[in-house]
């Protein structure tokens, strides 16, 4: 299969209406994974674009709400005036102290995620929910941490998770070597 036959079956696949029933293949929280090669990154971004100008037609009977988790942590850093303290602060520190400040910030080890609660309180009903940016996040946010804190307590609407690297129901590569092998509770989406 082509990469643009794996998108487009990645779009079929969230139009059907068994998707959105909220339950994964073993009646489990419909958490999927969509991973591919870093290099595909624009073109990922692309295709999401598409699908999101197409939902945004209200043709289609859910809504597609994409989150870009980069996005939404330069957005916190500076709203918290703290972006410009963690330049200077990985300078004097290292980035391995500037993940560990991040992380305590969004509270990402907490049940009480700031990223989690974003995502609960900007999600509709019947709703399709994307994460993206997770390459762009690394090493500030690793992706099985967002996914075991949402999967804790959000669980109404699928969650779509694009991932740049290998995903095979057990662990999570990034850049062939960077294994995150702390989540298997999410499906592939589309098979290489």
């Amino acid at each position: 299969m082509t990469f643009e036959e794996r998108l487009d079956a990645m779009e079929l696949e969230i139009r059907k209406p068994i998707f959105r029933k909220n339950r994964g293949r073993a009646n489990e929280v419909n958490y999927w994974v969509f991973d591919y090669p870093p290099e595909k990154e624009l073109e990922v971004r692309a295709r999401i674009e598409r699908m999101q100008q197409k939902n945004a037609t209200g043709n289609d009977d859910f809504k597609l709400v994409v989150f870009d988790l980069y996005d939404y942590i330069i957005d916190t850093l500076e709203k918290e005036g703290f972006l410009d303290q963690c330049y200077r602060f990985e300078d004097r520190r290292g980035i391995d102290r500037i993940v560990k400040a991040v992380g305590n910030l969004l509270c990402v080890n907490d049940d009480d995620s700031l990223i989690v609660r974003h995502i609960e309180e900007n999600t509709p009903e019947n709703a399709i929910v994307f994460l993206i940016g997770i390459g762009k996040c690394y090493p500030l946010l690793r992706s099985h941490k967002v996914l075991n804190n949402l999967s804790q307590s959000f669980g109404r609407v699928p969650v779509v998770l694009f991932f740049p690297g290998t995903y095979d129901e057990q662990s999570l590569i990034l850049f062939d070597e960077l294994k995150d092998d702390n989540y298997y509770r999410a499906f592939r989406l589309v098979k290489p």
